[in-house]
């Protein structure tokens, strides 16, 4: 893997991360008016208040993975190790990490994964 492609994906991960962050920032700042528009309420303003509460926690919460997995994938590029199977050792193709520049795994171990009692 050549120092160019890497340093592609380095820019990548670190504009995806600050997209990122800006938009956990700006979700829990709408989350913050939810909480102080709320007042006294009927029993539906509450269901779907308390829709709306777990919508925004799972998408938090979905992003917040996200947010690891690209943070986690600036340090294998800084200690060397960018682009290997976590699974395997092999080099993750370089047409898998455009896709999802912090794959931790090679297709081959991923498809494994995903199909259960297949390894």
């Amino acid at each position: 893997m050549s120092e160019a492609f890497v340093h592609e994906m380095e820019e990548l991960l670190v504009s995806m991360r600050k997209e990122l962050l800006e938009k956990l920032t700006e979700d829990n700042s709408d989350f913050r008016e939810m909480v102080n528009s709320m007042g006294i309420k009927d029993s539906i303003d509450v269901a779907a208040d308390d829709i709306a509460f777990k919508k925004m926690e799972a998408i938090n919460k979905h992003e917040a993975n996200r947010l690891r997995s690209i943070e986690n994938a600036i340090a294998r590029i800084h200690n060397g190790k960018y682009g290997s199977c976590l699974r395997c050792g092999k080099k993750i193709p370089e047409e898998r990490l455009r896709a999802i520049p912090y794959a931790v795994l090679c297709i081959a171990c991923k498809n494994a994964e995903e199909v259960p009692g297949r390894r």
